[in-house]
């Protein structure tokens, strides 16, 4: 397995793992709002950030789907949009680009 797909996967799971902990922080899995009015208020505050955490991770969730998808077919270096090779510099800071900088900026 090459070591972007190892490090993908690894990220795979950190993100799943973390959307887990989203899914029961929204389900009230450690309790029911407080009874403190100001208390509910920070908690729902709080709903809110987490909500937007979990839209965001379901996001990079699929990226990294496509990615692998790009991967075990042989084309998961190349840009999909030109063809090109996709720099490792980018590869590395953002493992799950199917996209190289020229095609990312259009």
């Amino acid at each position: 397995m090459s070591s972007r797909k190892s490090e993908l996967e690894t990220l795979k799971a950190e993100l799943q793992a973390r959307l887990t902990r989203y899914e029961a922080h929204q389900h009230r899995e450690a309790g029911a709002l407080d009874k403190d009015f100001e208390e509910q208020a920070t908690q729902t505050q709080n709903d809110e950030v987490v909500d937007s955490l979990e839209v965001e991770t379901r996001a990079e969730l699929v990226q990294i789907a496509h990615a692998l998808e790009r991967i075990d077919s042989g084309a998961g270096d190349e840009c999909e949009k030109c063809g090109e090779q996709i720099d490792p510099r980018r590869l590395q800071v953002l493992p799950y680009t199917t996209v190289c900088v020229n095609c990312a900026d259009n």
